[in-house]
């Protein structure tokens, strides 16, 4: 069992919210502080079932990681991974084949600490502490060379994460996807105001006022594509995260408005 001393390395400041414990809480997990459930439950309040938001976008993740696996990748980076949970990348994709290798990158210290506890034991996956608007220090970190192997396609991962950039995002991504082999793919869910502006807001202005580790920047339809750039857009293309190929009921919200608050695709590398 882990205990706390083991989960919190030093100097963490408890007194401020994290975007990544917050999602934690949402979650059901247990790697987070009162702050960033005081935050959660004002979340919860502006909107009634945000909890379901975030399921689902983990189900995406999942769904993600074996249509990759299908395609033939065996590698995966996952940006911005955050605080694992139930349903990782590097446990949906072992299950599929033990031989698949996986980076996790996230600059949340509670976040890289239990997933360092978590992964000690296996030789195909680790995580890069780092800021992923650096992609040059993640790229050329000891992990990555270790792991991926940038002659054969990469599965890359930005879930939930990329709405923490305030502008460039779509160089940002350029940076990955130039660095990705032809036959990679790409998997984004990004919040959005596009069906429920009121809502989503509300959620910004919550989080923007809280002083956590960052602003969330909900976007459009058109800006969350052209984060793709010529990757080539797999079907049903970009879409409701709730509606990319669910496999069953559990893969949507019970409340149809909550399969509306963020997008989800994945694209091919030509």
């Amino acid at each position: 069992m882990t205990t706390r001393s083991e989960w919190i390395p030093p100097n963490v400041d408890e007194t401020q919210p994290s975007g990544a414990r917050t999602y934690d809480f949402l979650l059901g997990g247990a790697h987070n502080f009162e702050v960033d459930r005081v935050m959660a439950e004002k979340v919860k309040q502006a909107v009634p079932g945000i909890q379901e938001a975030a399921r689902i976008n983990r189900a995406f993740l999942g769904r993600a990681v074996r249509f990759m696996i299908s395609q033939g990748v065996r590698q995966f980076l996952d940006v911005g991974s955050g605080i694992p949970t139930v349903g990782n990348v590097h446990e949906v994709a072992q299950h599929a084949d033990p031989e698949c290798r996986v980076v996790y990158v996230d600059r949340e210290r509670v976040a890289v600490a239990h997933s360092e506890l978590m992964l000690a034991a296996n030789d195909r996956a680790d995580i890069v502490h780092a800021d992923f608007r650096d992609p040059d220090s993640i790229l050329n970190s000891s992990q990555v060379r270790r792991l991926l192997n940038f002659d054969e396609p990469i599965g890359l991962l930005f879930l939930l994460v990329l709405h923490w950039v305030p502008d460039d995002s779509i160089g940002l991504l350029a940076r990955y996807r130039d660095a990705a082999p032809s036959g990679s793919y790409l998997a984004i869910t990004h919040m959005t105001a596009d069906a429920q502006q009121d809502k989503i807001s509300d959620v910004a202005g919550i989080v923007n006022r809280s002083r956590a580790d960052g602003n969330v920047f909900p976007r459009a339809y058109e800006e969350i594509a052209a984060m793709f750039g010529d990757f080539e857009l797999i079907e049903p293309g970009l879409v409701a995260t709730g509606n990319w190929r669910p496999a069953g009921p559990g893969d949507l919200a019970k409340d149809a408005e909550m399969n509306q608050l963020s997008y989800a695709g994945i694209a091919r590398k030509p």
